[in-house]
């Protein structure tokens, strides 16, 4: 999602003063009950259990909120709500395809569970003991999570600015900081569990919101469906080609290719973020981790269908035309839809439609960066300092006061590159985090759960290998350079002419990884035979060891 189509749109919905003041009220609400919630929920004691995993204290029901907001991004609730409203087919199936990463991650949510402890370099370690997995894992972890991070923290703090009524081009990089520092306080105050209660509320809103919004689109349409997508169609601009693909990224064959990469790495990447395997660990076992992904997998298809109602909404009562107009790719629509549909209500309650709008947007970015922060940093105290630095031989008490210093070293390093990275176009990141993710972890976690015969070198290839091509191939590719969208637009040095790399870097991974294994295979360790028993003990029959 791009910071500043999110910042204009957060304009938009909070125009007048009076529904700013209302906006900033709410959102400063909001703040105070966050940080409430992460100081009496934080970690009782400091054990790595307790700040890692709440001491998987967390229900089922609880679980399944909180995995829910690890998906509820930005990108997913005003990217897929404004590509329905200017693409239509494309941004329904982009929303299937975001519902569909649950239902890949809910085949592994059990075995990953089993498997793992705290942090992906658990996982990896299982099957590959000695410090070089846990140094690939916490590569991988930090390649992912930080272009996501960036992202995350430069949107808000461009919309803060905007919120409270700032401009000039220090103001967007102040409020990052002050966005930032805030997520440091979550991440540090609360562990796991802090931050999964202030998921749980972020849901909580963001939901309620799409529900009211997706009903007031029925009321409006008089709660006919064939109304709602015959209006979709006539004010879309397309016509009768509303509902027929290539609208988001074009007809040819480079542009099916290119929404069919972004596809596949929505579907596979959104299905193996290191925040999200960190929040399944969270999980008492197997069993309650499968349990928890099912209502994830509800809710999140809930979610998705209001987003689509409020995308077809969109496109019928504001008129695609109007919302490309302001913006191209349509991220604006949700709001222009709240400023629509209040505009018909009375004053005090469209001001609360559009505070319950804008809040939902500002929370969705705030609340995930968080998640995103603690896996970051799980990567550099659990797996780089007490394990591979420290051969595993750390006390709890000075593991978790690692874990907090890096919080604030991970927290430091991203507010520093948002605020550097401010008036830029970021989306891209968001291609690259995905791709990064279903190009390496996927491949790492699939063979390493089910491959007996995966081991040290296949793993080493997949992360190094695939973390490597998925970096060139970005570099190469129109997100970097080439457009005006382009993360650098004043250069032009692209070789590839797609968005999205995803169908070149996924099956470079899996290759890297088969290839990797098979020449490993001459220089077996003398401890494979260990860790295969472990590994199948852990993963296949579910047999702890903590």
């Amino acid at each position: 999602m791009s910071e500043l189509s999110l910042a204009a749109g957060l304009v938009s919905a909070a125009g007048g003063s009076d529904d700013r003041t209302m906006v900033v009220t709410a959102f400063m609400a909001f703040i105070v009950l966050s940080l409430l919630l992460c100081v009496l929920a934080g970690p009782e004691d400091d054990t790595t259990a307790d700040f890692y995993t709440g001491n998987r204290s967390l229900t089922p029901a609880q679980n399944a909120l909180a995995l829910t907001g690890d998906y509820i991004s930005a990108a997913t609730l005003l990217g897929v709500s404004g590509l329905v409203a200017v693409a239509g087919y494309d941004g329904i199936s982009l929303a299937v395809s975001s519902c569909l990463a649950v239902g890949v991650f809910l085949l592994l949510a059990g075995p990953l569970r089993q498997a793992g402890r705290y942090t992906l370099g658990d996982i990896f370690a299982l099957r590959s003991p000695g410090p070089s997995s846990r140094i690939a894992a916490a590569t991988a972890t930090l390649a992912v999570c930080l272009p996501f991070l960036v992202l995350q923290l430069a949107g808000a703090g461009s919309a803060t600015a905007l919120l409270l009524g700032l401009t000039g081009p220090g103001a967007a990089q102040v409020c990052t900081v002050f966005v930032g520092l805030l997520m440091i306080g979550y991440t540090v105050l609360g562990g796991m569990r802090g931050t999964s209660l202030v998921q749980i509320v972020k849901v909580a809103v963001v939901l309620t919101t799409m529900l009211i919004l997706a009903f007031l689109v029925l009321r409006h349409h008089g709660f006919a469906p064939g109304a709602l997508l015959t209006a979709a169609e006539q004010g879309s601009g397309f016509h009768d080609r509303y509902f027929e693909p290539g609208h988001a990224a074009g007809e040819s064959a480079a542009g099916r290719l290119d929404f069919l990469s972004l596809q596949l790495s929505v579907v596979l990447g959104g299905a193996c973020m290191p925040h999200v395997l960190m929040r399944i660990n969270s999980a008492a076992d197997g069993v309650t981790a499968r349990r928890a992904t099912r209502c994830t997998i509800a809710i999140m298809a809930l979610f998705l269908l209001c987003v689509v109602i409020a995308g077809l909404g969109a496109a019928g009562v504001v008129g695609g035309q109007k919302i490309r107009a302001v913006d191209s790719g349509g991220q604006m629509a949700l709001l222009l839809l709240a400023e629509e549909l209040g505009g018909g209500t009375s004053g005090f309650a469209g001001s609360v439609l559009y505070t319950a709008v804008a809040c939902s947007v500002f929370v969705t970015v705030l609340a995930v960066v968080a998640g995103i922060a603690l896996s970051a940093a799980a990567a550099l105290a659990h797996d780089l300092h007490a394990h591979a630095a420290r051969g595993g031989r750390m006390s709890e008490r000075r593991e978790v006061r690692s874990a907090r210093w890096a919080v604030g070293a991970v927290g430091g390093l991203g507010i520093f590159l948002a605020a550097t990275a401010q008036g830029r176009n970021l989306q891209s990141l968001t291609y690259l985090a995905l791709a990064l993710a279903a190009s390496t972890v996927l491949p790492a976690c699939l063979y390493g759960l089910f491959w007996s015969r995966y081991n040290r070198t296949g793993l080493l290839w997949t992360v190094y290998g695939g973390v490597l091509c998925t970096t060139v191939l970005f570099v190469c590719s129109l997100s970097f350079s080439g457009t005006p969208t382009s993360l650098l637009p004043e250069h032009d040095f692209h070789l590839i002419g797609l968005q999205s790399t995803a169908a070149m870097a996924v099956p470079a991974g899996f290759l890297l990884g088969w290839a990797g294994s098979a020449v490993g295979r001459r220089a077996r360790p003398t401890d494979e035979a260990a860790a295969d028993l472990r590994w199948r003990e852990r993963v296949l029959v579910g047999v702890r060891e903590e």
